[in-house]
């Protein structure tokens, strides 16, 4: 039995969704980045068929063989990389492998920033060996190792501007030591000095000559081409150096050694790690430009360079990207954006096996340049060939750790990304990027919308012509539909990136027609309540109890297969499938606080009782003949 009409409310339900309407488009106007005029404020966030975009070319790169990746690995790297793009937001990112090298990204939008989603992003923590000037000048070596008051030389970086990694366990950015976060903390590091002068120490340090070291045939035969490219004379003295090379002391030895600064970064990267620290020709401009994964070999020692002046001798990788459980972006608590590391189990041990190893300079590792101004060994924190930082350890650290620096919220959160999503199984160059046009789009884009307006015309004109007076409530409900999307679609562009593209006008035509087909069970339910002999104001509740069930269950057929396509999809189908979603939920909100509250509101009209206004067509007058005396010879009794 239906509830008393008496205890139906309409106006509550139509007053919640103005509420709802009033809020929305407050958001629009108002909140989430709108500025602009009230025209800016209500476009959408369109996508790449509709407003072109940025279209970036990655192609692999191989340091050692020159061979393609493996399949495999280009795969999980295309993989690795859209996770990255689509950190922007759900965007319509297209990324997709082009033959056996490249991969192809597309990005609504033109001059889109996507410099750093092909990064290696391989993180290595190194300990600092030794210390040399990477100007690739010929100078004369300073005095020996910094003392904590001296002051830095005229133009060498300046310490408090590197970043630094401190103990923290609470997320806030912390240089002494912490109770929660380990025993100790990291210093930043000392200012670059200038060429080292070969130390006592010096011959502590692990080191191996340039015949020594296994090199693969590759690199072999790229060597033999250097040696021939700088001449015997140089490639023997080179050969020669034990420590970076005093030219105060052999003045001859520079005009030996001046061809090296001619190599390419190309040529440097094939150098064995001991003559691209020992020789002073060879400068960061040359290192800092070496090809992606000259250094990524965790077990070999590396050279590289912090700020563009001093370079390093590092030590094999103690602890690697893949020890890092998670990475964020957060504020410390001086209000600047850090990247916030949470180790692994395995990541914690090593880590804290590293900072002790640091902390004491076990077996005289680390040379006198090298030293902090506390007289301990500094660890750097290396990104694909770039050190981020080199602090100084000042105690054992036992908790998780921060990178800290001259970030911008963008930067934290690029190489917090870059970290989170892990590193690429493959190095990658840019080889292009444009802008790319939505001429095609556009044209498909009116020649979709055109017919999408013609058919919903031609279904108006139907309803109107069938249903009469229910017919306005088919083209009002539509109508409030269209305007719920449309604001949706705009305050989900500006706070999740969500992009529309021609696949999700599709989706959202889709909807419009999975909504028209709920009007129709709904009046057909009504008209069989009223053949059934009830009146129209009480056939109204009992359409919308027996419709409702239908109505629900269709909606959210619609709805799970929405989502199941936007959970296996890419590219432009999920795109697809999040707009249908969207309008589904959105089609049920109206079909609940707008369309039954206007039925019963029309029951309640004479107007609602014409058979020839309200719609109800034959089942008004079968009604009436079955209300009629069965008997007529009644009256003649």
């Amino acid at each position: 039995m239906a509830p008393p009409q008496g205890q139906m409310r309409p106006g509550r339900q139509l007053a919640v969704l103005g509420l709802i309407f009033v809020v929305l488009y407050l958001l629009v106007f108002f909140a989430g980045g709108a500025s602009g005029s009230f025209k800016d404020r209500l476009e959408p966030r369109l996508g790449l068929d509709l407003i072109g975009g940025t279209r970036v070319t990655l192609e692999a790169t191989n340091s050692v063989d020159g061979k393609p990746p493996t399949a495999e690995n280009l795969e999980e790297a295309r993989q690795i990389i859209e996770s990255r793009v689509n950190a922007f937001g759900v965007a319509e990112a297209e990324v997709v492998t082009e033959g056996n090298r490249n991969i192809v990204i597309s990005l609504p939008g033109e001059n889109r920033d996507l410099t750093d989603v092909g990064s290696a992003a391989e993180l290595r923590f190194r300990k600092v060996l030794k210390a040399a000037d990477g100007s690739g000048t010929a100078v004369a070596p300073p005095a020996a190792a910094p003392t904590p008051s001296a002051a830095p030389p005229s133009g060498a970086p300046s310490a408090s501007a590197a970043p630094k990694v401190s103990p923290s366990a609470t997320g806030a950015a912390k240089v002494s030591p912490s109770a929660s976060g380990g025993q100790g903390g990291m210093a930043p590091a000392p200012s670059a000095s200038a060429t080292p002068t070969p130390s006592a120490s010096a011959s502590a340090a692990p080191s191996a000559s340039a015949s020594a070291e296994p090199v693969p045939a590759s690199i072999e035969e790229q060597r033999k081409a250097v040696e021939q490219k700088v001449g015997a004379a140089a490639w023997q003295a080179a050969s020669g150096l034990q420590a970076p090379a005093d030219l105060s002391a052999d003045p001859s030895l520079g005009d030996k050694l001046k061809p090296f600064s001619t190599l390419t970064p190309q040529e440097v990267a094939v150098l064995p790690a001991q003559t691209q620290f020992n020789v002073p020709t060879i400068g960061c401009a040359q290192l800092d430009k070496r090809p992606p994964a000259s250094i990524s070999d965790p077990k070999q020692q590396v050279v590289s360079c912090e700020d563009g002046a001093s370079k390093y001798l590092l030590d094999q990788a103690k602890v690697l990207g893949t020890d890092v459980d998670d990475a964020d972006a957060v504020l410390d608590q001086a209000n600047s954006w850090v990247v916030s590391l949470d180790f692994t189990g395995d990541g914690q041990g090593k880590w804290t096996a590293l900072t002790r190893e640091a902390f004491g300079n076990e077996g005289q590792a680390c040379d006198a340049t090298a030293l902090g101004q506390d007289g301990k060994c500094r660890v750097a924190v290396v990104l694909d060939n770039e050190i981020v930082s080199s602090p100084e350890i000042q105690g054992v650290l036992t908790g998780n750790s921060q990178i800290t620096g001259q970030f911008t919220q963008k930067d934290a959160s690029t190489l917090a990304g870059q970290l989170r999503y892990g590193a690429l199984p493959v190095t990658f160059e840019q080889q292009e990027a444009q802008n790319v046009t939505a001429t095609l789009g556009a044209s498909h884009l009116r020649a979709g919308l055109l017919a999408a307006g013609i058919g919903m015309l031609l279904v108006i004109i139907y309803a109107f012509f069938y249903y009469r007076l229910l017919g306005s409530v088919i083209f009002l409900s539509l109508i409030l539909s269209a305007l719920l999307v449309f604001g949706a679609l705009v305050v989900l562009g500006r706070q999740i990136g969500f992009t529309l593209t021609l696949a999700g006008i599709a989706g959202m035509i889709v909807s419009l027609g999975v909504a028209a087909d709920s009007f129709v069970i709904y009046f057909e339910r009504l008209k069989d309540e009223i053949r059934e002999g009830r009146s129209p104001r009480s056939a109204v509740p009992r359409a919308w109890i027996r419709a409702r069930r239908t109505i629900i269950s269709a909606n959210a057929i619609t709805l799970l297969s929405a989502v199941v396509l936007y959970v296996v999809s890419v590219g432009t189908v999920k795109g697809f499938a999040f707009a249908l979603g969207l309008a589904t939920v959105l089609d049920l909100v109206v079909v609940f606080l707008f369309r039954h509250p206007i039925m019963t509101m029309f029951a309640r009209t004479r107007a609602f009782l014409s058979p020839r206004v309200s719609g109800l067509g034959r089942a008004l007058p079968a009604r009436s003949q079955q209300t009629q005396p069965r008997n007529p010879r009644a009256k003649e009794a």
